[in-house]
């Protein structure tokens, strides 16, 4: 696509027309030869949505940005996925999603990714705006959260880390989120747009003592998601992958390097390329449970189960629950992962989801406490190592509030071994005796009804019991 340029002022349009048939590269980059005197530059595409037989895919066609610096990751710009069908970035902003800054002459691409594709292929039509004139102003430069908010010292901490905004495919704004994560008893939460940092900057004013936002992204590839939480603020962390490629280690080390840690996300989902494909090598912590209580979650719960006592590297993988909140009625903290914590900051939050000091449920009003004590009086919580002779008897206390009429599940790593039905209080305690030749590990869950497949009120990380 090629302008001719111009001075002073003006636009400038071309649009070009093309076809991807099915087995078309995941990403296609359309160049935009951009001459000098550009102020702003506004692309909008179109593409065919036929008629399919029943249980055939049409089409989804993404869509994203790489400026003349090239299409690796300085030159990144933005992504909106299938969100949006037009946007506009220049050196005074850009649309959600994308990052403003000046358009340079060069070379640029329009990323097209092929999200599905008809059996007929997808038609397309791009057509790319180039605004002429003096260079804009720069507006100032963004304010990104802290690292701290006041807290409790050392205490329980309850946060939403997978959530979605106007800045890629959700519906609310950030100042919406906010609000809704403080209505419903968070202290913190994690913005994580798909592939594009440019959210980050812009949850000015919507933090405070009581809220703690941390900066992430959902990294969306071909063969499932991955919540980088925790990233420095602007961080790209590339997303063209596939597991075939072997290329995902890479990425992981870039999300660490970046300060965050890495979590599959709704390892199981049913939606095109929303499993998750890359193994769990590379992983710090999962995403068990995803929203409302489904099957894909009863899946990913037996997946993680499995993997407790299953890495090389004697490390285990901790789970975590997340809402993946886009749009009303979905409900913010449904579910959450309440962490230990020495303080309300970025760094001891990512600490503790990490090593698995936590638990998930459905709201704030569920809280669990699980441990396991020896006959000498030492004791281990949720997410440690109870160190003790083999056959020295263990006892293992869970207390369950908010869950009335349900059922509170001890589980080790032989599988389900007592379950008691809770009051309509919604409260009680649940004592069990064992050791540590008996019971690798003993972990929780409370289910609401009496049966053994209900849905999830709330579930615990495990507590290790070790022979000394």
């Amino acid at each position: 696509m090629d302008f001719a340029g111009a001075s002073g002022a003006g636009s400038e349009t071309r649009t070009v027309r093309g076809h991807l048939p099915p087995g078309a590269p995941d990403f296609v980059y359309v160049p935009v030869r951009v001459p000098p005197g550009v102020r702003r530059l506004t692309a909008a595409y179109r593409y065919d949505r036929p008629e399919v037989p029943p249980g055939t895919y049409g089409n989804g066609l993404d869509i994203g940005l790489f400026d003349a610096r090239g299409t690796g990751p300085e030159g990144f710009r933005g992504w909106s996925g299938g969100a949006r069908d037009t946007f506009t970035v220049g050196a005074a902003g850009a649309t959600p999603g994308y990052l403003p800054g000046p358009v340079d002459a060069g070379t640029w691409h329009v990323v097209l990714g092929p999200y599905t594709v008809a059996p007929g292929g997808v038609d397309y039509e791009l057509t790319v705006t180039l605004d002429y004139g003096p260079p804009e102003d720069a507006p100032a430069p963004p304010a990104y959260p802290p690292e701290r908010a006041a807290g409790r010292g050392r205490a329980w901490y309850r946060g939403d880390c997978h959530l979605h905004t106007v800045y890629s495919d959700g519906r609310r704004t950030p100042a919406e989120v906010a609000a809704a994560a403080r209505a419903a008893g968070l202290d913190f939460l994690t913005t994580t747009e798909h592939n594009s940092p440019s959210g980050h900057g812009a949850w000015d004013g919507l933090w405070g003592d009581d809220l703690l936002i941390l900066c992430g992204i959902e990294v969306t590839t071909r063969n499932g998601h991955c919540l980088a939480l925790g990233v420095e603020p602007g961080t790209f962390l590339d997303f063209r992958h596939r597991a075939r490629d072997t290329s995902w280690a890479a990425t992981a080390r870039d999300i660490r390097a970046a300060g965050g840690i890495v979590v599959p996300a709704h390892p199981h989902a049913a939606c095109v390329g929303c499993s998750w494909r890359f193994g769990y090598a590379d992983a710090d912590a999962v995403e068990v449970w995803n929203g409302p209580w489904t099957p894909d979650d009863e899946a990913a719960l037996a997946t993680w189960s499995g993997l407790l006592h299953a890495r090389d590297d004697g490390r285990w993988l901790p789970a975590m629950g997340n809402s993946d909140s886009h749009r009303e009625p979905q409900v913010i903290g449904l579910p959450q992962t309440v962490v230990l914590a020495d303080e309300l900051s970025r760094p001891a939050i990512l600490a503790g989801l990490a090593a698995g000091r936590s638990y998930l449920a459905e709201s704030a009003a569920v809280t669990l406490a699980l441990s396991a004590t020896d006959a000498a009086g030492a004791t281990a919580g949720i997410g440690e190592r109870l160190a003790t002779a083999p056959d020295a008897p263990v006892t293992v206390r869970l207390d369950v509030t908010g869950v009335p009429g349900g059922t509170a599940r001890l589980v080790t790593d032989q599988g389900v071994i007592l379950g008691v039905r809770l009051p309509t209080s919604g409260s009680g305690t649940v004592m069990w005796h064992t050791s540590a030749a008996a019971t690798a590990h003993v972990r929780a869950e409370v289910r609401h009804g009496d049966e053994p497949a209900g849905a999830m009120a709330g579930m615990t990380n495990p507590v290790f019991l070790q022979g000394a």
